[in-house]
């Protein structure tokens, strides 16, 4: 579209998580194709810039710490300060929010872009935040969060017909998941599952014991598992709770706590099958193009659900899905979740396993 010639320094703010981050990947594809000689850059919390480092068509990622929020009042207003001045002085001329926050919104706006894209906030937070934009898109809530966020450039002309949302795995981080399955003597024919079964919102999660009677079941099946999780204390005592519930096992790899997003990213990568729940390792593993046993509870699976092709979601609805809470009629259980039973994943990992050649995995070094 004739009225955004002459951009070329652009923003993209996405301030949330992981996986949020991650699913945004077409937007900067759209952006790249309409823009080629544009300078790109992405806004993103300070914890989740990994899953677009490396990225080509990335030009910048700008962290902003998340640790600011901690602050007391005067040294976060200093850093707040300091850190909207950086962005101010960067001379952006479009920005395109994709947070829907109060804080993105100012942000977009002080950076003096000319063009200020978003979604329509429709009454929702600051009082007058929609005239902080030139630019709102109407969002169809119904739709995967990768077709959500493409919206609000779509809209407006700049769009593409690429949807792959992808991650960049460095050298080292694949030579760090070859040296994992070199250590556990994985042959090309072995079959390899990477179960990350935490999520940082614990409602998320399945029962320790239908977890660990999956782990159990696939050991018994001649089947490596891989078990992740991330460092935070609460996901990591329940990944190990898991653990302990399945048995120790010559067959089970203990990385909990222990990878780096990306090192998380090539051991995805390398194996057969990735089962887990709504959590950013989900999206990361559809990312590399590993299918996906993807369990849902409270949360929506129409959004959220593991981007591509070759991926099942179980899921149970409930007359109260989809609630995103913890506890059901005031009582701290997940029925939509414990519905799920280890024979229907049992039979999910079946259906997975019949698609693929069981003559050799496809990984580089395996």
């Amino acid at each position: 579209m004739s009225e955004f010639r002459g951009v070329s320094k652009i923003l993209v703010i996405k301030l949330r998580h992981i996986g949020d981050v991650l699913l945004t990947v077409p937007v900067f594809r759209a952006l790249r194709e309409r823009f080629r000689q544009a300078h790109i850059a992405a806004l993103v919390n300070s914890g989740t810039e990994q899953v677009l480092a490396g990225n080509p068509l990335i030009d910048e990622i700008i962290v902003y710490d998340r640790s600011i929020k901690e602050m007391p009042l005067h040294r976060r207003y200093m850093r707040e300060l300091v850190f909207l001045r950086s962005v101010l002085s960067r001379g952006f001329d479009l920005t395109v929010d994709l947070t829907s926050g109060d804080r993105a919104a100012l942000v977009s706006f002080l950076s003096g872009a000319e063009y200020r894209f978003a979604c329509n906030p429709k009454g929702a937070g600051l009082c007058g935040k929609k005239y902080l934009y030139t630019h709102l898109a109407e969002m169809d809530s119904d739709r995967h969060m990768v077709i959500q966020n493409l919206d609000v450039t779509a809209q407006f002309g700049i769009s593409t017909t690429d949807l792959r949302v992808d991650i960049s795995i460095p050298e080292q981080d694949r030579r760090f998941a070859e040296e994992i399955f070199r250590g556990q003597h994985i042959a090309g024919a072995d079959r390899v599952v990477h179960i990350h079964p935490v999520a940082r919102w614990l409602f998320k999660c399945w029962k320790n014991e239908y977890m660990a009677e999956v782990i159990r079941r696939l050991i018994a099946r001649k089947v490596t598992v891989i078990v992740t999780s991330s460092p935070f204390e609460r996901e990591l005592r329940r990944a190990k709770e898991i653990l302990a519930l399945a048995g120790e096992h010559p067959r089970v790899v203990d990385l909990c706590g222990k990878t780096s997003i990306k090192q998380l990213a090539a051991i995805s990568a390398a194996a057969d099958l990735f089962v887990g729940v709504d959590t950013a390792p989900m999206h990361i593993a559809a990312a590399v193009g590993t299918p996906v046993v993807a369990l849902f509870g409270p949360t929506g699976e129409v959004q959220w659900h593991p981007w591509g092709e070759g991926h099942i979601v179980l899921t149970k609805k409930m007359r109260c899905w989809i609630c995103a809470k913890g506890m059901c009629d005031n009582v701290p259980v997940r029925k939509c979740l414990e519905a799920i039973t280890p024979d229907e994943v049992m039979d999910a990992v079946d259906t997975v396993f019949a698609r693929q050649s069981p003559e050799k995995h496809p990984g580089a070094f395996r």
